[in-house]
């Protein structure tokens, strides 16, 4: 390989056909009079433009089609002239320097064509270089040299990820991994589960009971998830009536002197406050309002004035925090669009009451498909102010265009499936940790259950993984009418 051109952190480098080189893998550009080196990704792979290569390649056919015989080739020219043709450019994108004090972000230097020696840098090699995964290892799976690539789970902590990928390429099996791994370091994990995707982690693929098998809690709304008005404090359940519900402003303040007035009665049940709202001195649209929400409240099964069916989320979160970690499932499956808002807005909100008063530490907010049940400010409350109540968030969507544009500038990590639609390509460009250029091109040709992980994770320097199996009862997959095996 030789080093032909460098411009801003592109570099573009000659390559020869016997020479190995894979696009997303990294090469080394070692200058041995400066005593450092380049590390460059290769984004794509193009023929080399040589001057004179068009006319022979035109020529070959006229040749071929006006003449037969033998060639005679003395000097085995043509042998040199096919192996021109085949040359290749590789299109690099810089990503640091190895010095005598080790690696640095540093690439504003100028390598010698003369004195530099251009390298394959094994993605493992990069790894332990760049001192990725040391403390708490997660298995992802294997590099494009199938070498085992693992990254740090402390990676996560306090951090905003985003997996994305077009319908079909793995991202909540990807999801699921990084769940149990979060899980197997004893990190508390909430998963507001859409389509009921996460409720067998604790079993193996055969039925059986898994080492993950006590340490996860599925909660189906309306069926062994419940709660109590007595359980629900005012401010809960009023996030639950103005955003889920859209209750106006007068009719919420009416209902909060309502609220309050049978709290100190202690007469705060579902059936007391339906009482409440026919006997309430008010203006009848505001209390036909309450009434409206009310019985929404009453029909979703949700909520119960039976103390033996209620669960106690902040319970439940404790005990999942002292007993070194676990998944809390919030099954939405079977929940309608209106139920199931108010359901995240209360989970969301005892979230934040728990975590704000420090009776967990912290946790680890899985969210599929978000945009179908989160109102539109909570896109800033989760990536500004959640994370400083201890809710670190990863969201999972194939529809990258609903995910706010802030969320990809301020994500610390993106693990990118594959991509082919130009508009998704246009928008998971726009990610912060990596080059537009990068993204589009190493994105489009990411076959199945491979990633592209970028972020703090990889210490920025974007690694291609194929991810790993899992022995758990997998649920989400396509159900097809006909048997593909018959």
């Amino acid at each position: 390989m030789r080093l032909l051109k460098k411009a801003g952190n592109t570099i573009q480098i000659l390559s020869f056909p016997d020479e190995d080189v894979e696009k997303g893998g990294y090469l080394i550009i070692e200058d041995r009079k400066a005593q450092k080196a380049l590390i460059a990704q290769v984004i794509d792979i193009q023929f080399a433009n040589v001057p004179g290569v068009m006319e022979e390649l035109l020529r070959q056919p006229a040749a071929e089609d006006s003449t037969s015989g033998e060639d005679v080739d003395p000097l085995d020219i043509m042998s040199h002239i096919l192996y021109i043709q085949d040359a290749r450019l590789l299109v690099c994108k810089i990503y640091g320097t190895v010095t005598e004090n080790g690696l640095g972000l540093e690439n504003s230097w100028l390598p010698s064509r003369t004195h530099s020696r251009i390298s394959r840098l094994p993605t493992e090699s990069l790894v332990e270089l760049a001192k990725i995964a040391k403390g708490r290892p997660i298995s992802l799976g294997t590099t494009q040299e199938s070498s085992p690539i693992l990254i740090d789970a402390s990676e996560l902590d306090g951090k905003l990820n985003l997996i994305t990928g077009k319908k079909g390429t793995g991202k909540s099996h990807l999801s699921k991994l990084l769940v149990l791994g979060l899980v197997e370091h004893g990190a508390t994990v909430v998963v507001l589960d859409l389509n009921g995707e996460y409720i067998n982690l604790g079993l193996t693929a055969d039925g059986q009971e898994n080492e993950y098998c006590n340490r996860v809690h599925v909660l189906s709304p309306g069926k062994n998830f419940k709660a109590t008005l007595y359980q629900t404090d005012l401010f809960v359940i009023i996030r639950m009536l103005t955003y889920a519900l859209d209750l106006p402003g007068t009719s919420a303040r009416e209902f909060q002197h309502i609220w309050q007035f049978l709290q100190e009665k202690g007469m705060l049940t579902l059936h007391e406050l339906g009482e409440a709202i026919k006997r309430w001195q008010c203006n009848q649209h505001v209390r036909d309002a309450m009434f409206s929400r009310y019985y929404t409240l009453v029909h979703s099964g949700f909520f119960t004035d039976n103390m033996a069916e209620a669960v106690n989320l902040e319970g439940l979160l404790r005990k999942t925090d002292s007993n070194g970690g676990g998944a809390v499932i919030i099954n939405l499956s079977d929940t309608s669009p209106t139920d199931r808002q108010m359901v995240v807005e209360y989970v969301l909100a005892k979230l934040q009451e728990i975590l704000s008063q420090w009776k967990i530490r912290a946790a680890f907010l899985f969210a599929e498909e978000a945009h179908l049940y989160l109102r539109e400010t909570y896109w800033d409350d989760i990536v500004t102010r959640m994370r400083h109540f201890g809710l670190f968030t990863t969201f999972i969507t194939n529809q990258p265009n609903t995910i706010h544009e802030n969320i990809y500038r301020q994500a610390d990590n993106i693990f990118m499936l594959n991509f082919v639609n130009e508009h998704d390509l246009e928008i998971v460009s726009k990610a912060a940790r990596v080059d537009a250029e990068t993204a589009v091109s190493l994105v489009r040709d990411l076959p199945a259950h491979h990633c592209l992980v970028l972020g703090k994770v990889v210490k920025d320097f974007p690694i291609i993984a194929r991810i790993r199996s899992l022995n758990i009862k997998t649920m989400g997959q396509t159900r097809f009418f006909w048997n593909t095996s018959q």
